[in-house]
């Protein structure tokens, strides 16, 4: 193909690169299987704080990085878009949505996702030893995994201009069997991303996430069964298109009119939302405002990651394609490779809308204080996803008037697409007064200030 370009090659140089590995062979490579090399890795970072000073899709909350996160989420809500608008707020500029986070480093992959150049050049110093040992790339390197909850604490609101910085720390794995995995293991990965106001050092949010990781394989080898089970894409009538766009026009936000505590009652309602159906160009919007793992790099930025990286690449044996897991989102055929019939949404994504659910209800004056959401079935291209929730609980709490929310979300199939799980809002009292922001955790806060950044930890041999 290329036979016009004249260079000099150095072939043993590339040798390794997945490019070569694919482009060289009549098969594809065999796919990552999980090693008791791999998890004594994974268990040998367990509790040890890392500090990130760099990574993240945003590093900053400004106004047009919020504007963009919430635009690729479809909240309306003038708080986060209307600078006019929130002037006139308590907080006397726009805000950020909790789950902006995501866009910062603080969401489902464990911490920042990428780095300073101290921690690439330790994180590739770090492989390269590994390797002329024999062992493996990395902790579940080459194993595919998909973002599927957490639990979500805020002790400050996201003050636009505030730089961050994040804190990651690995907690215990959880191996079970699953579905997922055709009856096989499927590894729950825990990590807590804490995010500090990089100035101050104050603790503003941080969320524990679930990541589930499962052979390659084997997910591909669950979804047969799956295809059986008429998850056809689906198809709306006028009479549907009406009722969705009825739904999007009778959307609540609350906005500037207070939601006092007194005024909610157990069993009060909450929503509905809806969101979808989902297209490419949804998941494209997110991608805009929230960054992804891999989908950041482009040409020479893709091939040398992909260089200290080997094991990135998803491998498509119906396309013959070798590219970045990330694209299940995009396109069908990688969403088949590891068993889901077509591209779906991103977990992270999803967990924005329940905020969005949230922060539509409670109005302006309140403050989403903890959030947990469970995800359950794939919500694939077509799918749409209704939110609802219920006042499970009010009470006082130190001073914080707070409402429990059990909130939850279901498909057009009536399949849950997040099972019930109880988040809990602060609202603001005729009595007691304006919101009383909670504090962290003293253990949490101690953990903070322990924590070291990576490339030290790397080159001190404690990671």
């Amino acid at each position: 193909m290329l036979e016009h370009i004249k260079i000099e090659v150095d072939e043993k140089k590339w040798e390794g690169h997945p490019r070569i590995t694919v482009a060289g062979k009549a098969g594809l490579p065999e796919a990552a299987k999980v090693t008791p090399e791999m998890l004594k890795i994974r268990d040998s970072r367990i509790g040890k704080p890392v500090l990130h000073k760099g990574g993240g899709f945003n590093r900053d909350i400004t106004a047009d990085n919020i504007r963009q996160y919430v635009m690729g989420i479809g909240d309306t809500n003038p708080l986060f878009l209307n600078e006019e608008y929130a002037k006139k707020t308590k907080y006397g500029s726009i805000i950020a949505p909790g789950t902006f986070f995501f866009s910062t480093g603080g969401g489902g992959y464990g911490g920042a996702v990428g780095g300073s150049k101290e921690e690439e050049e330790a994180r590739r110093k770090r492989e390269e030893e590994r390797k002329k040992r024999g062992g493996v790339g990395g902790a579940l390197s080459g194993i595919h995994g998909w973002y599927s909850g957490g639990e979500w604490e805020w002790w400050r609101p996201l003050y636009v201009d505030t730089k961050l910085w994040a804190v990651g720390v690995v907690r215990p794995m959880v191996i079970k069997k699953g579905r997922m995995a055709g009856g096989g293991n499927i590894y729950i990965d825990y990590h807590d991303a804490i995010q500090i106001h990089a100035e101050t050092r104050e603790l503003i949010g941080k969320q524990l996430s679930y990541s589930v990781k499962a052979e390659r394989d084997e997910a591909k080898g669950a979804g047969k069964e799956r295809e059986k089970s008429g998850y056809t894409k689906p198809v709306y009538t006028k009479e549907d298109w009406l009722k969705i766009l009825e739904l999007y026009d009778t959307e609540e936000v609350r906005g500037a009119e207070p939601r006092y505590w007194e005024d909610v009652q157990i069993g009060d309602k909450v929503g509905p939302m809806i969101k979808g159906p989902l297209s490419v160009r949804d998941m494209t919007a997110y991608i805009m405002g929230a960054g992804g793992p891999f989908l950041g790099r482009a040409h020479k930025i893709e091939f040398m990651y992909e260089r200290a990286h080997p094991r990135v690449l998803d491998y498509v044996e119906e396309t013959g394609e070798a590219d970045v897991p990330e694209l299940v989102h995009i396109f069908d055929s990688f969403a088949r490779n590891i068993g889901v019939e077509r591209a779906y949404d991103y977990g992270m994504q999803r967990m924005g809308w329940l905020c969005n659910l949230f922060t539509n209800w409670m109005g302006d004056d309140g403050f989403l204080w903890k959030m947990t959401g469970d995800e359950r079935a794939f919500n694939q291209i077509g799918d749409i996803t209704f939110f609802e929730g219920k006042v499970t609980n009010k009470y006082i709490d130190e001073g914080k008037c707070c409402v429990d929310i059990e909130a939850w979300a279901k498909n057009q199939r009536d399949m849950w697409s997040m099972v019930p799980k109880t988040s809990t809002v602060i609202l603001p009292s005729k009595e007691h007064g304006a919101v009383v922001y909670p504090d962290p955790a003293p253990k949490l806060v101690e953990e903070v200030k322990a924590a070291r950044p990576l490339h030290e930890l790397i080159r001190e041999g404690i990671l």
